[in-house]
């Protein structure tokens, strides 16, 4: 006897777990009071530098923009002590042209498939996608979710499309966009988590969003997908990376979300391999408050060259 979407849907919730929103937004205003002494607060921002996926993804990209951006990505600032950035994330189209500029670079370079950002062509297209980007060099592979297949309850073709995705992308990282604000509910924010994990391998990724919807990342809904990691850890050992995209523009914002990794994961996900930021617009300011904590003075906007558009 089938199971109805709704009744696969109730049942999912009944494994996952419901969320307290009131206690989620209690919990990540607090993040947002911690003082940061000046060594640590250095060390924050710097880390920030090293987890930020440099994107672009217009459709008036170039071979000529994306080597921009790569040069940009190995040598964010003339300052020999800040890093280079996590990757870079552009359409299929330009992989091979990033990982030629990138190549002796442990810079990754990452691209977003799978019918980017809708996630609603056919199934065979999306393989098709992903498979090209790897095989022209991707190391990493930003997927999306169909989201009216989950929100209509169909769980299991929602689960077996990510695992098509996985078996596509061979030896590359994974990231899986759930796209968050079209979710509805901090519940279906949590069970769509879940979903994904059960199918994904140890060093991939689940992402807050495209940044193509309003709404994108907040803190809050980023704390509910921090919370379902941990508790996935917990019960199976298997580590999953966190990606929160989308609206994330200044340092102070990206130092909040570093606290809310550190009480939540613990340090064991301070690092690239488990934490990215997806927001390229963040990485100037990351750059300018580095050198306000060194020198005390801010450099103007225009010092540092621009980055692409944040997703």
């Amino acid at each position: 006897m089938s199971t109805s979407p709704r009744s696969a849907f109730r049942r999912l919730l009944d494994e996952t777990g419901t969320v307290d929103q009131v206690g989620i937004d209690e919990r990540v205003a607090k993040f947002t009071t911690r003082s940061i002494k000046k060594k640590s607060k250095l060390w924050g921002l710097t880390t920030a530098v090293s987890m930020v996926d440099l994107t672009t993804l217009e459709g008036k990209d170039t071979p000529g923009k994306v080597r921009s951006l790569c040069q940009k990505a190995r040598h964010p600032s003339d300052d020999p002590e800040v890093p280079p950035v996590a990757a870079v994330c552009i359409y299929p189209f330009l992989v091979k042209h990033a990982r030629k500029w990138l190549a002796d670079t442990p810079i990754k370079v990452a691209s977003v498939a799978t019918g980017f950002p809708s996630g609603q062509s056919p199934l065979k297209l999306r393989i098709a996608e992903v498979k090209q980007a790897v095989a022209d060099g991707a190391d990493e592979v930003d997927m999306v979710i169909n989201r009216g297949l989950f929100l209509a309850g169909h769980l299991d073709a929602v689960q077996d499309e990510i695992s098509a995705v996985v078996e596509a992308c061979g030896d590359a990282t994974l990231k899986v966009i759930l796209e968050v604000s079209e979710l509805e509910s901090f519940d279906n924010i949590r069970a769509a988590s879940f979903l994904a994990m059960r199918v994904i391998r140890e060093g991939d990724f689940i992402k807050t969003s495209t940044g193509k919807a309003s709404g994108a990342a907040t803190l809050s809904n980023t704390q509910v997908m921090l919370e379902a990691i941990r508790d996935h850890y917990l019960a199976t050992g298997v580590a999953i990376g966190m990606k929160p995209a989308g609206g994330i523009r200044n340092a102070k914002q990206a130092l909040h979300y570093l606290v809310a990794v550190k009480e939540t994961l613990g340090d064991a996900w301070l690092n690239s391999s488990r934490y990215r930021f997806g927001a390229s617009s963040l990485l100037n300011d990351l750059l300018r408050q580095i050198q306000k904590e060194k020198t005390g003075a801010y450099q103007a906007p225009y010092y540092f060259t621009e980055a692409a558009e944040s997703y």
